[in-house]
């Protein structure tokens, strides 16, 4: 069973030439059943941001840290 989640970004942040905005928000789906989005590496999630915004989410070095996220189902 998968879970829907809302992942917006916590503050501006710029490492390696890449921006990553609060207005950068995406919505995810895992695909398993899970409590955060980033339980397994957050796959899903640097899945979507270099589909939706071409965002290199390990080149900028991010974590769940630098992320709010809300369950939507």
């Amino acid at each position: 069973m998968s879970k829907v989640f809302r992942i917006t970004p916590k503050r501006i942040k710029r490492t390696n030439g890449q921006v990553l905005t609060p207005e950068m928000s995406i919505t995810v789906t895992t695909r398993s059943h899970t409590t955060t989005p980033f339980y397994n590496g957050a796959v899903e999630v640097k899945e979507q941001y270099k589909r939706i915004y071409g965002f290199d989410y390990k080149k900028a070095c991010c974590s769940a840290n630098d992320f709010e996220f809300e369950k939507l189902d």
